[in-house]
């Protein structure tokens, strides 16, 4: 018979090792591509130097249109406000013009006197309202006063006034207004005076 082989054991061979720990920071460093975009512009390959980066010229500058249209608009809006002031400034200087070379001189004089009667009654007006109405009947007929006599000078400029001539003889146009009877100057301004008197005493006595 053969003789029999002993089987020594032998030692178990050692476990594999594990593979080393990477750190997170460093496969995020290999994993990530680069992303840094270098701040040199880039070169041309003809003459090495820097070429200069192209713009658009139309985005950046407006077009000659919009600059005409918007000028036109603005300058529209400004010349009508203006021409209105020098339209109504011309009209008032035409009437003023004719007023002064075709009204007589007597009627410039009642004229002037009916603005200074205008300006008197807003005067004592203007002193009732802010300073003092005391004593109101002071106010009263002073006010009144002026309202009566300038009725009565409009009177006297409507009888006197050349253009008006026909009105007070009786014929107008070939249409009959009246009797007939011629009125004067002279017989006008008699009126007028008589009025004035009678209009004042009353406002004196209204005074007390």
């Amino acid at each position: 018979m053969p003789p029999k082989r002993t089987v020594t054991p032998t030692a178990a061979p050692p476990p594999p090792s594990s593979p080393p720990a990477v750190s997170p920071s460093n496969d995020a460093n290999t994993a990530k591509p680069s992303t840094a975009v270098s701040s040199k512009p880039p070169r041309d390959s003809k003459t090495n130097t820097p070429s200069k980066p192209v713009t658009s010229s139309k985005a950046s500058t407006p077009s000659k249109n919009t600059r005409s249209s918007g000028s036109k608009s603005s300058s529209g809006k400004t010349s009508e406000p203006q021409s209105r002031l020098q339209e109504a400034w011309r009209i008032g200087e035409e009437v003023w013009d004719r007023y002064t070379n075709e009204t007589p001189v007597r009627v410039l004089m009642i004229d002037s006197f009916m603005g200074f009667l205008v300006v008197v009654a807003v005067i004592q007006f203007v002193y009732c309202l802010l300073i003092t109405a005391y004593p109101f009947n002071a106010f009263l007929s002073g006010f009144s006063a002026c309202v009566g006599q300038f009725v009565l000078t409009a009177s006297l400029r409507m009888q006197t006034n050349p253009e008006n001539r026909k009105a007070f003889e009786g014929q107008q146009e070939g249409v009959a207004v009246g009797t007939g009877e011629k009125i004067s100057d002279e017989r006008a301004f008699a009126d007028f005076v008589f009025g004035s008197l009678v209009l004042h005493f009353f406002c004196v006595n209204f005074v007390n």
